[in-house]
């Protein structure tokens, strides 16, 4: 996997044009200046958490004695699972109508899972345990890939102004559709490795 494949995967993961609904709806009864503090927030905890697991997640395998073809097929499923979502949108319940939140988020849902959510989680371990020596370029995808999520949630609610509800759904729905045939892919590799095995 080269440096741009990565991060394009990772952007497809992270989903900033499918997660634009939950924080608008979550962030609409603040002040915009208050809504771009949030989302940079907990975009920088998300991008910690995620780059800990990128450092820490190899020694964490060895540790539960997971192997790269376990931690291949059980990653391709969450992230099968996660993109026919993408697909098939339904109501989620971490998207309340406006005004209903209390307080601002943190963490929760935000930062976790919408964010670095397990499917980006074992992702990176994967990419970390299949070639640890691509540390440097794991990292460096992750935060282009960081990046430009961060950018598009940031401007969120100029940009779900011009996109509206179907346009953003419509480009969740392409960025699923490839997160599908990636998810099949990392299955089969990691059927391909098991066997091998």
């Amino acid at each position: 996997m080269t440096l741009a494949s990565a991060a394009l995967l990772l952007f497809l993961i992270i989903d900033p044009f499918g997660n634009m609904v939950t924080f608008n709806s979550l962030l609409s009864g603040l002040a915009q200046r208050r809504q771009v503090i949030i989302v940079l927030r907990e975009s920088l905890i998300a991008f910690a958490i995620l780059m800990l697991f990128l450092f820490t997640g190899r020694w964490l395998l060895v540790f539960l004695g997971l192997r790269e073809s376990t931690l291949s097929i059980s990653g391709g499923i969450i992230l099968f699972l996660i993109a026919i979502g993408m697909v098939f949108p339904r109501k989620s319940v971490m998207a309340p109508e406006p005004g209903e939140s209390d307080g601002e988020p943190l963490v929760v849902p935000l930062a976790i899972p919408m964010i670095a959510g397990p499917s980006c989680i074992a992702a990176l371990l994967l990419m970390a345990s299949k070639e640890p020596e691509k540390m440097g370029q794991w990292a460096l995808a992750l935060t282009l890939a960081w990046l430009a999520s961060t950018i598009i949630l940031t401007a969120s609610v100029p940009l779900f102004r011009f996109l509206g509800r179907r346009g953003s759904t419509a480009i969740e729905r392409l960025m699923g559709m490839l997160l599908v045939m990636i998810a099949v892919q990392m299955f089969l590799d990691g059927v391909k490795v098991y066997l091998a095995n």
